[in-house]
């Protein structure tokens, strides 16, 4: 699939980028090359070739489920300045 230079100002408008100019030939050439490797790479039969990885078959390490510090939420609370059951109280921020 080839790109045209209107193709690549378009998708650089609605991505936000700044390209210059004199730079949309060098991009045009870029991204159909790539699009057309994307294309050849589509047309490759894969039914027999076996996954080489997959995020989903490794085991995650995990901690332990400890608690590691002491309940402290007395003295946060001693040194804020207002709470009320418990509670923090801020100010209003949105009306």
């Amino acid at each position: 699939m080839l790109l045209t230079t209107e193709d690549v100002k378009k998708i650089a408008y609605l991505a936000r980028l700044g390209i210059e100019d004199h730079d949309f030939d060098s991009y045009t050439k870029d991204l159909s090359g790539m699009l057309e490797l994307m294309t050849s790479m589509n047309g490759l039969d894969t039914e027999n070739v076996a996954a080489m990885a997959h995020p989903l078959d490794q085991v995650q390490r995990l901690r332990d489920d400890a608690v590691t510090e002491t309940d402290q939420r007395g003295h946060f609370q001693a040194i804020a300045p207002q709470i009320e059951d418990g509670l923090y109280l801020v100010p209003k921020v949105i009306e």
